[in-house]
């Protein structure tokens, strides 16, 4: 019995349907040993990769081969380990160059002011302290004196407990032992040395964010988030600021989550990889 044309041409079609929605799933899967490997920090065996995927290490194989063939992968002679090739590194450099901390940070603080109702700011790290160098702020905003330029101390601003918190250099440590040479008799009571420094640190490091409620300003308080960076530094922290009445610091309240999110978007843009336990 001869077909008609209407149903030669649908099976036609049903055939090149299916066809491209194997190649697209073809893609997705060998993107998605691409971005395994990236997430094992560049280099991983079959055996580690194909446990990180869920799949079978003979499927994992095959996708590996094409992309060695493409120049996405590389596998070491020595170790047998399969390493990022050199055109996912030129991708990787050209995506580092569109990326920026602080024009992306700056970026979002726009969103967050609305989310939050309250002032943001992005700030970045000079050699005589933390700079605030971006500044949005809602409808009604809070007056103070800190602005664009605005150099924040290291020990009593959220901004510089972000940066002391999260991202270690010669320099924070100057500024912290500076700080604890000059500061208060009230100021010595609650950090009177540097291990004292280091464990309050320590209670930040594990909220992921920081807090200040009056500490800088009287009626005021603050929450702060790091930036990361593809190496795992701190180019930028972003802040929230409002009135201490009604603006919560607690770790686990909206602000900080909010904070710990937008930051979080921004790092990954950085190409920073937040790593698992060992």
């Amino acid at each position: 019995m001869k077909k008609g044309k209407d149903a030669v041409v649908g099976e036609v079609a049903g055939a090149e349907s299916g066809r491209h929605g194997q190649k697209v799933q073809s893609a997705e899967t060998g993107m998605n040993v691409l971005k395994a490997l990236g997430q094992l920090g560049g280099a991983a065996s079959l055996t580690r990769l194909a446990a990180h995927l869920q799949e079978h290490p003979a499927k994992i194989h095959r996708y590996l081969s094409s992309l060695i063939s493409s120049g996405f992968v590389d596998q070491e002679s020595i170790t047998g380990r399969y390493v990022l090739g050199s055109e996912a590194i030129l991708l990787g450099l050209a995506a580092q160059r569109q990326s920026n901390a602080l024009s992306l940070a700056a970026a979002e603080i726009v969103e967050l002011v609305e989310t939050l109702n309250v002032s943001c700011f992005v700030a970045v790290m000079s050699k005589h302290g933390p700079v605030i160098v971006r500044w949005e702020e809602p409808l009604q905003a809070i007056v103070i004196n800190a602005r664009v330029g605005s150099i924040v101390p290291v020990l009593s601003s959220a901004t510089g407990l972000a940066f002391a918190a999260f991202h270690k250099s010669d320099l924070l440590d100057a500024l912290i032992e500076r700080e604890l040479a000059s500061a208060t008799e009230d100021q010595r009571r609650q950090l009177p040395n540097r291990r004292a420094v280091e464990a309050m640190l320590e209670g930040y490091r594990a909220h992921g964010c920081t807090w200040v409620r009056e500490r800088l300003l009287e009626g005021v308080s603050a929450v702060a988030a790091p930036v990361f960076d593809a190496a795992g530094q701190v180019p930028a922290v972003i802040v929230a600021i409002g009135v201490s009445d009604s603006f919560n610091v607690r770790p686990d309240g909206p602000n900080a989550k909010a904070l710990r999110e937008t930051a979080g978007r921004v790092s990954r843009r950085l190409g920073y990889v937040e790593r698992g336990p060992a």
